[in-house]
């Protein structure tokens, strides 16, 4: 019971310090002028909200948007748009999971063979 109520003060804690921490951020940076570190600091947010994606969607994500024996959602190390190319490769994404990649390719061509993260082993089977 306690694992669940680290889950809420953590969320609380998300939600409340994040719009907060960003905004210091882009005010800093814009007053410095430092549009390489503004830059890096979205993609870096973005990226680990993708990984916390990946983690908390895992049984959703795997029950709809891969096949059975398709190679599993949940690694904390690694994002959503990884574990979509790598069932795009191996042919194991259903319907759904086609439409995203698609989705996703038209974004950013490539975007999800070109994410893959070649050195993640999935032990979240």
């Amino acid at each position: 019971m306690i694992e669940f109520l680290l889950l809420l003060i953590s969320v609380t804690l998300l939600y409340i310090l994040l719009p907060i921490v960003n905004l210091y951020a882009f005010i800093k940076n814009i007053k410095n002028k430092n549009w390489r570190n503004m830059k890096l600091r979205f993609y870096r947010t973005a990226y680990s909200i993708d990984q916390f994606g990946n983690v908390v969607g895992a049984e959703l994500f795997n029950d709809v948007l891969i096949k059975q024996g398709g190679y599993r959602f949940g690694n904390p190390d690694e994002t959503i748009s990884s574990v979509i190319g790598k069932n795009y490769i191996a042919n194991t994404l259903t319907f759904t999971g086609r439409c995203l990649r698609y989705v996703l390719d038209k974004i950013e061509k490539d975007h999800c063979v070109n994410a893959i993260e070649h050195d993640e082993t999935n032990t979240f089977k």
